[in-house]
């Protein structure tokens, strides 16, 4: 045995064990060390080398669907094993490129995504923004200038001078034939005049025909002339506008050709962002006439409901989202999402509300935890995962088509048919691992056919470990990593000892320690409370012993109420006297993560029958499979060492008394099996002694679950009622390497006031609790005279008597050709 755990005595089965055996006990003197203080830090876990190595091999495969799934019971560090190679692994990989949403100007419903070097999206960004800013100053003042207003004067009067010079030559062509050219509310119209005075239409009609008709062929005359010159306006305006257009294209060329170089020449080694950056160019162009309200002053300004100006509202399409800024990262990202929904980790659109309806944009994407993790590593409990608003389908269809597209949950359910944005996809290329329960592994793996494909690398936690020299010492290292990260009082190196002690104890195996530390961590930091009550500048193993004893105490108020109301024979069990058909089974309960001892008086009555065995509990549905796959052990061991000359006529019923609640489990098999002897035999068993163990058809005893918390139940019970020395507990010879046994057992024991006795057969045990000899049977197959097996043999062979089939019958029942009994 290794040096902190004592060698092994010899013992025997069917004898008392020794104290030493019961508890193997931790030596703080083979400990090297005086305090936790001198130990040095521990990096990882202790005994997850196959966890380790997997974690590792997945992180270093490139290849397609070899993600992770991490998988052990809770508390065995799952996450922080995963953390410490992850960021050992990321800091000396490539920081992945930023990425930014820019407008699409071709079509703003698809905006585009470029990619940029690390640290180079912020800046394009910013300078973006200066852009912007600059251009609400600049563009506005370009409008204003001396330069501008005298070419638009010039425009302008060239409009106004061929307008003028059109309808002065119809004014004077007008005028040498008497007629003025006049406008009313309908437009220009002819009329006659005379003597600079329009004639009257009343004196118009009393004019001599022949000047009537000389005026009227002139006015018709002037008339088309007046139309083909009204027809020319639309013509001028459209070429006025046309000019003024191209003069503030030509001013806003200069102004954003002037803004624009500064920018192409900090990104001009980036062709995405040289190509956005013409678009940008070309559309500060096509729309210069919107920069002309900017030149107004800023009272006359309208302003939307949000508050942001009308000139914030123009300059938007212009700015920069960026979504992915890896520029304070030193490698590769590593992000964990606490709640993986489908819109926190592909990201979402957000919307604004404008003018009473909603409004988006590119700039209102928002970025999930898969655009953080794009280039690096994405943590997540598959359990939130599971539960979370379509989180596993929206990741798996994102590792099968490795990009992020962003769609609502809408569009993903297809209940809606709003138009909104859909973004250009993300290429991704990223590291998943998922950290859950073997359970869910298990599950996954059976039922959903994608997981295979997209998760092939299985990183399996183990609950324990050795107990050896060498883990005893990491487990120490542990401890003391664990005192200094939570600035905890120092551990001496009996309180070490004590903390070993209870990992086995909680590992279930003397030879084991426990893998699931935060139950130990959570140990030592109850054991510094206890200090610090105590006023204690170090930790020691009285103060483990207090911490173990009071966590026991918060969680017990169930397992005394059952003593209790033992003690008080209102649950009925026995601890002394003998009784025929009847012994003491173990049984263990877990509530809460708290597991204690319950005996469970067990009964039998057997008559003659058809050789069945009746379940009881099964009958009436309280008996799980399991358990009634022990029962039908018995009775293969039953016809196995009686039935070979015939069959079996009898009837036995087994039964857990006041028990009203289901029964699962084996390892009350040995003791039905005892209970169904002693009736059939009539001899009595002793009431002082409680079994335990499991039995197979040829009357091995097995082991079992819940060994220590089995001998503790009882145990209190004896105490309770006064231990006599005659009182123990019977268990399988496999089960005493899991004996870590509170210590006033041991010291009990040591003190022969009370027995824990291994067995290896049926046989042992029949003795141990009659009194009697068991025996063994002869060439013939009859057992001895006055043993517990010829007794039983001869109460089947009487209730054979009844029920003796014909000759011809019997001689093919023993040839194997089977004939219905009633025959």
């Amino acid at each position: 045995m290794d040096a902190a755990v004592s060698k092994d005595p010899a013992w025997s089965a069917g004898e008392p064990l020794p104290p030493e055996v019961l508890r193997h006990c931790c030596d703080p003197a083979q400990l090297s060390f005086a305090t936790t203080d001198d130990l040095p830090d521990l990096e990882g876990l202790v005994g997850q080398e196959r966890a380790v190595d997997a974690v590792r091999f997945g992180t270093a495969m490139r290849r397609r669907g070899f993600n992770i799934f991490a998988f052990g019971p809770p508390g065995t560090g799952k996450h922080t094993l995963i953390q410490a190679v992850l960021e050992a692994r990321a800091v000396a990989e490539e920081t992945p490129p930023d990425w930014c949403y820019v407008n699409n100007f071709a079509d703003p419903h698809r905006p585009l995504c470029i990619r940029l070097p690390t640290g180079r999206a912020a800046p394009f960004r910013d300078a973006m923004k200066h852009l912007v800013s600059e251009l609400k100053v600049a563009l506005p003042a370009a409008f204003e200038r001396e330069d501008y207003r005298a070419r638009r004067e010039v425009i302008d009067e060239q409009f106004k001078h061929r307008h003028e010079e059109a309808f002065g030559a119809l004014q004077r062509d007008a005028e040498g034939k008497n007629v003025a050219l006049i406008r009313t509310p309908m437009g220009l119209a002819l009329a006659p005049v005379r003597n600079g005075e329009v004639i009257a239409p009343d004196v118009f009609q009393h004019l001599p025909v022949e000047e009537r008709a000389l005026i009227t062929a002139d006015m018709a005359a002037l008339q088309k002339q007046l139309e083909a010159t009204v027809r020319h306006i639309p013509d001028w305006e459209r070429e006025h506008r046309d000019a003024v257009r191209q003069l503030n294209r030509d001013t806003t060329a200069v102004v954003v050709s002037h803004l624009l170089a500064d920018v192409r020449s900090g990104f001009a080694d980036i062709a995405e962002v040289g190509s956005y950056l013409d678009a940008v160019e070309r559309d500060l162009l096509e729309h210069a006439e919107e920069f002309l309200a900017l030149s107004r002053p800023d009272g006359e300004r309208t302003a939307l409901p949000d508050g942001r100006a009308d000139d914030e509202t123009a300059f938007r399409r212009y700015q920069v989202n960026v979504v992915i800024d890896n520029s304070a990262h030193k490698g590769a990202p590593i992000v964990y999402e606490d709640h993986p929904t489908h819109q926190n980790l592909l990201g979402r659109i957000e919307h604004m509300a404008r003018f009473g309806a909603l409004f988006t944009d590119f700039n209102l994407i928002v970025p999930g935890a898969l655009h953080r993790a794009n280039g690096g590593y994405l943590v997540l409990d598959v359990q939130r995962l599971l539960m979370a608003n379509f989180g596993w389908e929206s990741l798996k269809r994102v590792l099968r088509a490795e990009e992020i597209r962003i769609v609502s949950l809408e569009q993903l359910l297809s209940i809606t048919s709003t138009v909104s944005l859909d973004p250009e996809p993300i290429p991704l290329t990223l590291k998943v691992v998922l950290v859950g329960s073997p359970m869910l592994y298990y599950l996954l793996s059976e039922l959903d056919p994608d997981f295979p494909e997209l998760f092939k690398v299985a990183a399996e936690f183990d609950d324990r470990i050795d107990r050896g020299p060498d883990s005893i010492a990491l487990y120490a290292r542990l401890v003391a990593s664990a005192v200094r990260r939570e600035k905890l009082r120092p551990i001496d190196r009996g309180g070490v000892a004590r903390i070993v002690e209870q990992a086995a104890r909680e590992a279930g195996d003397a030879m084991k320690l426990t893998a699931q530390l935060r139950s130990v961590l959570d140990l030592i930091r109850e054991a510094d409370q206890v200090a610090s009550e105590g006023g204690k500048t170090m930790i020691g193993a009285a103060e483990i012993e207090q911490a173990v004893a009071a966590r026991r105490r918060r969680s017990d108020r169930l397992y005394r109420r059952l003593q209790e109301e033992i003690g008080r024979n209102t649950l009925h069990i026995e601890s002394d006297g003998a009784r025929v058909g009847q012994v003491n089974g173990l049984s263990v309960i877990t509530l809460g993560g708290v597991s204690f001892g319950n005996p469970s008086r067990i009964t039998a009555q057997v008559r003659f029958g058809k050789g069945d065995v009746i379940d009881i509990e099964r009958e009436v549905a309280l008996g799980g499979p399991i358990h009634s796959k022990g029962v039908l052990i018995l009775s293969g061991f039953l016809g196995g060492r009686f039935g070979r000359g015939g069959p079996l006529s009898l009837t036995a019923s087994l039964v857990f008394e006041q028990s009203y609640g289901g029964v699962e489990g084996d390892s009350a098999s040995a003791a039905e099996l005892f209970a169904l002897m002693s009736a059939l035999a009539g001899v009595p068993i002793l009431q002082s002694y409680a079994v335990t163990g499991s039995v197979d058809q040829h009357g091995r005893i097995q082991a079992i679950g819940g060994a220590n918390e089995k001998i503790e139940g009882f145990f209190d019970i004896c105490r309770t009622r006064g231990l006599t020395g005659r009182q123990g507990v019977i268990l399988p010879a496999s089960n005493v390497q899991h004996l870590m046994l509170r210590a006033d057992i041991v010291e009990a024991a040591a003190a022969g006031q009370f027995r824990v006795i291994a067995i290896e057969t049926v046989d042992q045990g029949l003795e141990l609790l009659t009194g009697m000899p068991a025996g063994e049977a002869d060439i013939t197959g009859r057992y001895p005279a006055g043993t517990i097996n010829r007794r039983v043999a001869d109460r089947l062979a009487e209730f054979n008597k009844h029920a003796l089939p014909p000759p011809r019958a019997l001689k093919r029942y023993r040839r194997g050709e089977h004939e219905d009994h009633d025959e």
